[in-house]
């Protein structure tokens, strides 16, 4: 932010757009947008008149933790549960699952969340369907609350606030867990009132049905870039929904809690897997979005772009300040403190100024945990140092087949050479040298 300041500065008095500048400026007008719209939102109170059944896709998972998971689906009381083994059977799954009257249980030797998602929409019933994963733990009134804006027939897809188990656990979990309480207090609900949330995120999701049925061939075959690409089902069935013709939606009374990754490297491959089918998917939906829901159009494209953006902005900065002569904007500072003394000024004011500017943009998340004010510095360290990189290589990659990635016995991925795979590399070569080269 300090740095910002500097630039705006350079901008007033010598006409200079730094990258930099351009980087914050999308940064906060993104979350003054969001911060906007989301005060505009409130939780859905009517009351649907609608069956309900759960289908949760498994390949493996701890004997307790699916347990627990059951034993709190069929507290609720869904009219149907609908539980689909896929990949290597599993005996110890199909007991606990015996184990509850309520559960109706198939096993598929096909893996794939997709293949799974099918059976379990045609082996169901009700009017809405309830996608689940298989490691998400249900709170007091999830089901009902989840359900109350199918009151409204336009709406054909419902997701919940999603929170991570215990994230005081680690570092990991702890920023996790930030993550999603950032989604859960702008994004979200921003994207709700407009009623089209752009992706519904596949942790507990509600859809009618009937457009399940509808778009199931597009979920299960549609092709982009010359691939099929498993990963990504939950944005891949909001775009189904969204081009259906219907509104998807955000239900805040609707809790639920999931893990998150302990590893670092484990957290990567997470990361990776949902930046290849983010991006993926923004570029297959983006004429659809701009004709029809261009704010989503612009959240997602500057998801994209900020990344690339900021490396342009570095690189472009480092090849101007030791290759070729350029206006250093730290010149008043070093000339009245010294190399030494104005550089370390920098440094010191950079860093308050970019707390400062963090702890604004997430206040929301502070008033409810406020000794995150102190982890801010750790938190941008991550979001920079690792989310920002593989948000790059998730674009590069996004035309590549491959598997689930986390998970043992989960789909593998197509074994075939892609020439437009090459495509993704291009755009971001080119984006990155375009804007190093830009000049001030």
């Amino acid at each position: 932010m300090f740095v910002f300041l500097l630039q705006l500065r350079d901008l007033l008095v010598h006409h200079r757009l730094h990258l930099f500048l351009l980087y914050i400026f999308l940064i906060w007008i993104v979350w003054m947008w969001k911060a906007g719209l989301s005060r505009l939102y409130k939780p859905y109170t009517g009351d649907a008149d609608v069956t309900s059944s759960v289908i949760i896709p498994v390949v493996d998972e701890p004997e307790d933790l699916f347990r627990d998971v059951l034993t709190r689906i069929i507290g609720q009381q869904p009219d149907e549960i609908h539980v689909v083994i896929n990949g290597p059977r599993n005996l110890e799954l199909e007991r606990i699952c015996a184990d509850f009257p309520e559960v109706q249980t198939t096993w598929t030797e096909t893996p794939g969340k997709r293949n799974a998602l099918r059976i379990g929409v045609e082996n169901s019933v009700s009017d809405i369907c309830v996608l689940v994963d298989s490691d998400t733990i249900w709170t007091k009134d999830t089901l009902p609350e989840l359900l109350r804006p199918f009151s409204e027939p336009d709406i054909g897809g419902v997701t919940t606030k999603q929170r991570i188990l215990q994230p005081d656990r680690h570092v990991l979990t702890r920023w996790a867990d930030w993550m999603e309480s950032l989604r859960n207090e702008y994004a979200m609900p921003a994207m709700s009132v407009l009623g089209t949330v752009g992706c519904l995120p596949g942790r507990t999701i509600a859809f009618r049905r009937d457009m399940l049925e509808e778009g199931m061939d597009n979920f299960l075959h549609a092709r982009f870039l010359g691939i099929f690409l498993e990963v990504s089902d939950d944005r891949t069935l909001t775009n189904e929904c969204l081009k259906l013709g219907y509104r998807t939606v955000y239900q805040s009374s609707s809790l639920v809690y999931t893990d998150a990754p302990l590893s670092w490297k484990k957290m990567a491959k997470q990361q990776l897997r949902w930046a290849r089918g983010s991006q993926y998917n923004t570029l297959r939906m983006f004429p659809w979005m701009l004709k029809n829901a261009r704010p989503l159009a612009f959240f997602y494209l500057a998801d994209i772009v900020l990344p690339f953006l900021l490396l342009g902005a570095y690189v472009g900065w480092f090849v101007r300040q030791f290759i070729i002569s350029d206006i250093d904007l730290f010149e008043p500072l070093v000339n009245n403190y010294g190399r030494v003394g104005g550089g370390l000024l920098v440094a010191v004011l950079s860093i308050i100024a970019s707390i400062a500017s963090s702890a604004l943009r997430q206040s929301r998340h502070l008033r409810q945990t406020p000794s995150d004010l102190w982890r801010i510095p750790t938190f941008l360290l991550i979001s920079t140092f690792m989310l920002m990189p593989i948000r790059m290589l998730g674009f590069t990659r996004m035309a590549h087949n491959s598997g689930w990635g986390t998970r043992a016995g989960g789909f593998a991925g197509e074994k075939i050479r892609n020439p437009q795979a090459l495509i993704p590399y291009c755009l971001a070569i080119a984006m990155v040298l375009g804007m190093s080269l830009y000049q001030p």
